[in-house]
């Protein structure tokens, strides 16, 4: 899976880490309602074996829509919870509930 919860039971917050493997790709970040959309705050680092990674602190008990942008282009969560039509973005966002 490409998406992992851990919940933190002293907090009300989940650590979710999003993975995507982009071998090719020189940068990849996950973009959402929970960082404003912006590239520059969904940042992934790469690992050696070319799958890009990080961890986000997101508060609980809520639902959110994301996608992945690869080396400037818009993709879904291949193993996405749902999809959610977004009028603004005119296509559909991956959705994670947390």
């Amino acid at each position: 899976m490409s998406v992992k919860k851990q919940f933190i039971k002293t907090k009300p917050v989940c650590k979710v880490t999003f993975s995507l493997e982009a071998k090719e790709a020189n940068q990849v970040s996950v973009i959402g309602d929970f960082n404003d959309w912006k590239v520059e705050e969904g940042a992934l680092g790469k690992l050696k074996n070319g799958t890009f990674k990080g961890t986000f602190e997101l508060p609980k008990d809520t639902t959110y829509e994301y996608k992945y942008v690869v080396d400037g282009v818009y993709v879904n969560e291949p193993e996405a919870e749902a999809l959610k039509w977004n009028d603004f973005a005119g296509a559909e966002n991956s959705v994670l509930t947390v």
